[in-house]
């Protein structure tokens, strides 16, 4: 269990650096596991039952105080729902109301909790028991509780072999409450080096932490990536002490991933592919030139399949439903069962992703089921058509979703944040060399930026009113 893990890490190196925050303090395992023990014994004391449900509310500035909170809410045998401040007042009330909370903790309700010392809390942790329940980002409409035990939780963590030998901090910016945020506070218990992570992400002050504390590993979405790119942050910083590189919660589009690969030339660059509902399974690509869209293979003792719509395995090289298997105990929709039913079967996951595996097994994804454009007779890929967008050097950011056409049913519209000029005829030129007719955008819009929500990924509803009505191919500013 991971409180057992902080237990054993604060009686081994208990003043040892578990998580710093950059410009706001830090925190060794000593100290992280005497406060976790506090709160978990203030929690007993008013009357918490094992099973309750307790909310998390705290800001990127306050990853110490989260994590005390969290293994105290766990040791208390109550049940986490972690929650970024970031997220609107509706958005937190709906998960409050969800999963019926019992209680919240925040950084100021915290400190009233107590630092008392004590014989140390561990109550109902059964590998079965219900640990955390995190909300999906909720990009395609209402987010979803999706509840996890201790063992997927806990699942792969060993103190006698410990990762992340080669430096002595990895650098995250993940917000709380994600589930890439959640994987890092795990990292954070389990792994040899200590966590770093700024209160906010910019790609400068990113870059200057890899810098000054020499980091070996870094952790970043797609969208960071690009940011990092997009501000050329590695021709002023020197990133040699960098080994190893993720990227997670989407597909890096291949030229992304080239330009990782150059701007980090001492890194291996890895692409992971997981989902809030999968976890722990997921796949994994270390960057090949060879195979440069690929997702990977599964990792873990996890497994991967593709299905054809009536449930029937498809052939190597056939576009079908992708579902991850994972090696721990399958996670739910907490207070679903029509969705989990849906999402969740025999231990797999319906990952809402269309996809093929390649004659040597390596994933590839086509487009989200939801996001995929059906163009009169064709079906049109969004991450294909965002992926030869950001082929063009004036192109920074691009998204590309369906927009409603009388005649062909949907066509496609695109949205563009640039770095350098570039006119309308000039961008579809470009375009024509690439993409199918029916793939060309019938809309195009230059924004200042995308519609993103707090995790960084871009919300297709607002995306779509953004873009407005299908039109002809035009630039609009």
């Amino acid at each position: 269990m991971l409180p057992d893990l902080l237990m054993l890490r604060g009686a081994e190196q208990g003043g040892k650096t578990a998580i710093v925050v950059a410009d706001v303090g830090e925190i060794t395992f000593g100290e992280w596991d005497r406060r976790a023990d506090a709160t978990a014994r203030a929690l007993v004391d008013h009357g918490l039952s094992p099973g309750d449900r307790v909310a998390l509310v705290f800001g990127e500035r306050d990853w110490i105080d989260y994590a005390v909170a969290w293994c105290g809410v766990l040791r208390a045998g109550c049940v986490a729902v972690p929650l970024s401040e970031r997220l609107s007042p509706a958005e937190i009330d709906h998960a409050l109301r969800d999963c019926g909370v019992v209680h919240t903790i925040s950084k100021e309700t915290l400190a009233h909790l107590g630092r008392g010392d004590g014989e140390p809390v561990r109550r109902d942790l059964r590998p079965d028991a219900l640990a955390q329940i995190i909300y999906t980002s909720g990009t395609t409409g209402r987010a979803k509780g999706v509840g996890a035990t201790h063992a997927n939780l806990a699942f792969g963590a060993d103190p006698r072999h410990r990762e992340l030998t080669h430096s002595r901090h990895f650098l995250h910016a993940f917000p709380i409450g994600s589930n890439a945020g959640q994987n890092m506070l795990v990292n954070a218990l389990d792994t040899a080096t200590a966590a770093l992570t700024p209160p906010m992400f910019t790609p400068g002050r990113f870059a200057r932490l890899i810098e000054i504390y020499e980091v070996g590993t870094v952790f970043v979405v797609p969208a960071m990536a690009i940011q990092l790119l997009n501000a050329a942050v590695h021709e002023r910083h020197d990133f040699s002490s960098v080994r190893l590189l993720a990227s997670t919660a989407a597909s890096l589009p291949p030229c992304v991933a080239a330009g990782m690969a150059e701007a980090f030339p001492k890194a291996t660059i890895v692409n992971c592919y997981t989902s809030t509902e999968a976890a722990p399974a997921q796949t994994e690509m270390v960057v090949d030139l060879a195979r440069p869209a690929s997702a990977g293979r599964p990792t873990q003792g996890g497994d991967l399949r593709i299905l054809r719509h009536d449930g029937t395995p498809a052939q190597a090289n056939e576009t079908g439903e992708v579902w991850l298997r994972s090696p721990a105990g399958s996670r739910v929709y907490y207070g679903d069962r029509t969705a989990t039913d849906r999402v969740f079967r025999d231990g797999w996951v319906r990952m809402g992703d269309l996809g093929y595996l390649d004659d040597d097994g390596y994933l590839y994804l086509v487009d989200r089921e939801s996001d995929v454009i059906r163009s009169g007779a064709h079906k049109v890929s969004t991450i294909q058509v965002e992926a030869v967008l950001h082929e063009h050097p004036a192109i920074a950011e691009a998204s590309v979703t369906g927009l409603p056409h009388p005649v062909l049913g949907r066509v496609t519209g695109a949205a563009v944040v640039t770095r350098a000029p570039v006119t309308p005829a000039e961008l579809r030129n470009f375009l024509l060399d690439r993409l199918a007719p029916h793939e060309l955008p019938s809309r195009l819009v230059f924004v200042a930026e995308l519609p993103k929500n707090h995790l960084g990924k871009v919300v297709k509803p607002r995306l779509r009113d953004l873009i407005g009505p299908a039109d002809t191919f035009r630039g609009r500013r």
